[in-house]
């Protein structure tokens, strides 16, 4: 179920950036939620200077090129770990993208089970099923 969207200008970031930041945030995820790497989906949405604006500022005129990301969970986690992954991620933008920390921004949405699909199915329904295999054994 986690997903990831790390938000940047276009031409603001190398392919090999890109991807290191992916490949670790993929596994910070993995690591903090303690689920499997399997589930977790990390993306970076580029998009034109000219559609990013950070104080008022387009970034094609200059702008700070301020990445924004979003950390999607299922509703229930607790706030330790909803809080390291905040941090985990900003760490991991500042490092891969050589950014000043003071510009990240990002937020954690929590999605409640019954609303997210897992191969068509509600995720409270496969988490049910999950668990109950899991008593069986």
């Amino acid at each position: 179920m986690p997903v990831a969207h790390f938000h940047i200008p276009v031409g603001s970031a190398s392919t090999e950036q890109r991807a290191a930041l992916l490949t670790a945030a993929s596994a910070a995820y993995s690591r903090i939620l303690d689920s499997p790497i399997e589930r977790v989906r990390a993306f970076v949405v580029q998009y034109d200077p000219t559609d990013l604006a950070v104080g008022g500022q387009l970034v094609a005129d200059g702008g700070s090129a301020a990445p924004y990301f979003t950390a999607i969970v299922l509703a229930g986690r607790p706030p330790q770990q909803r809080s390291e992954l905040l941090a985990a991620f900003t760490d991991l933008v500042v490092e891969h993208l050589d950014v000043e920390r003071s510009g990240v921004r990002g937020q954690i949405v929590e999605v409640a089970p019954e609303n997210w699909g897992i191969a068509g199915q509600p995720a409270s329904d496969v988490r049910a099923s999950e668990i109950a295999l899991r008593a069986a054994r």
